[in-house]
């Protein structure tokens, strides 16, 4: 890029009064908030090109994201240093920009990702969440059992046509390779989620979520989610898990910056149509 340079960012946020990432006439976005903040740092017309790692929807939590955005490379000499404490200064305080660092030109937030890694938290303690983590776990009002979470999650693990899990969208391939899928329950009783793919297609995290517990809490048997996957098309008895249980924690890259081109290609040619939210 002539005179320009790209700069990988690693944002967390706080998704409870985000309407999603993605900029939206109107609504407070994830997007809109951050471009604000480099439009003051480094003017409008000199900010280009900030492409995300994962859209996350209104009400996600991010603690891992990743985007990255051109920008003048005197401008970004001049100002490498402090941007991470500027735009510290200038965010609100439920948006971070953990780090800022120069990457090659054809490192694609999008398109290079190997991997993205979400986690779901629910309680099941009899009075609920505590106050002070309600906007990040869900309250499931039966007990669950761990045992069959993670019998249910062992059938989901693979490649699969999960459009019984996802929001059909127009030439948007709805197969995805999910490599890692489990649950623990952490020393304060609440349970985890992990949840590792390729790319997510919408609301397949949260459908998934859904599908496991209704295993967890006894209602469905633990064949029941990985027997959805014969479908073709959305499953009417899959109910979405509420968005702020959700959590992107980690996006993947190539170790070799020379790989960034070919990973990007491939992707590229596995999905053409526009990126999907978790």
């Amino acid at each position: 890029m002539d005179g320009r340079i790209r700069v990988r960012l690693d944002v967390a946020y706080d998704g409870t009064d985000f309407s999603g990432w993605a900029a939206q006439p109107g609504r407070r976005t994830v997007a809109g908030v951050l471009a604000e903040a480099l439009h003051r740092i480094f003017g409008p017309e000199a900010v280009t090109g900030l492409t995300v790692a994962g859209r996350t929807d209104a009400g996600v939590h991010a603690s891992g994201q990743v985007c990255h955005v051109d920008l003048p490379a005197d401008a970004w000499a001049d100002r490498a240093g402090t941007l991470v404490r500027r735009l510290s200064g200038m965010l609100p305080g439920d948006v971070r920009v953990r780090a800022a660092a120069a990457v090659p030109d054809d490192f694609d937030a999008r398109f290079a990702a190997t991997y993205r890694r979400y986690e779901y938290r629910v309680t099941d303690a009899a009075y609920g969440v505590e106050p002070l983590r309600r906007h990040e776990i869900l309250a499931w009002p039966r007990p669950l059992h761990l045992d069959q979470l993670n019998a249910a999650a062992a059938g989901l693990v693979g490649e699969h046509d999960f459009a019984a899990y996802c929001r059909r969208k127009e030439n948007a391939t709805t197969r995805r390779e999910v490599t890692r899928l489990d649950w623990r329950r952490e020393a304060d009783g609440i349970l985890v989620a992990t949840v590792q793919a390729d790319a997510f297609c919408q609301s397949m995290v949260r459908s998934l979520v859904g599908a496991m517990l209704v295993v967890g809490d006894g209602r469905r048997p633990a064949d029941w989610p990985a027997g959805l996957l014969r479908h073709r098309e959305r499953s009417s008895e899959v109910t979405v898990a509420p968005a702020h249980g959700l959590t992107l924690v980690a996006v993947g890259y190539p170790a070799d910056p020379a790989a960034y081109a070919g990973r990007a290609e491939a992707t590229r040619r596995l999905r053409v149509a526009p990126q999907l939210p978790g």
